[in-house]
């Protein structure tokens, strides 16, 4: 996959591939195949080492002189008196009489009797036996052959 997107198209990082075995020597040209562009020359290695960083100048922030803050004038509320609260005249209910609850005449329920319940038949229902199923057996799974491939864009593993 990193080939692929380092290489120019998808021919020459399968070229790249097919040429990385032991018997190729990483420096060796393909053979030309005619419809199939040249390699393109190897990417160059990195360095291991940064060079240092460069200092960074001090920077010096000139002094300003504020103008100090103007008094704020206190502010007086002036006092002044609430007239008392009105008093609330009293409020009378005047007192009813209600008549007294009719009487409620008692009800009677009559006493029923029910017929028996009728017996539900069930019907027995026998099913036939099933039919014999043979056991089949599959044969064995053919063995897929292993291949360590690389993992490019794997994670690291987590820190104990």
């Amino acid at each position: 996959m990193a080939l692929t997107i380092l290489s120019g198209n998808m021919t020459h990082a399968g070229r790249l591939l097919a040429d990385s075995t032991e018997a190729a020597s990483p420096n060796a040209t393909p053979a030309a195949v005619p419809g199939i562009p040249a390699p393109k020359p190897p990417v160059p290695t990195m360095p291991t080492t940064l060079p240092p960083i460069p200092t960074v100048p001090a920077v010096t922030i000139p002094q300003v002189t504020v103008q100090p803050m103007p008094a704020v004038p206190a502010i007086t509320v002036p006092q002044f008196t609430v007239p008392p609260m009105p008093a609330i005249p009293a409020i009378t209910v005047p007192q009813g009489t209600l008549p007294p609850m009719p009487s409620v005449p008692a009800i009677t329920v009559p006493q029923v009797t029910l017929p028996p319940m009728p017996a539900v038949v069930v019907p027995k229902v026998t099913l036939p036996p099933m039919p014999f199923i043979p056991k089949v057996t599959l044969p064995p799974m053919p063995s897929i052959p292993t291949m360590t491939m690389p993992m490019p864009f794997l994670a690291p593993p987590p820190s104990a």
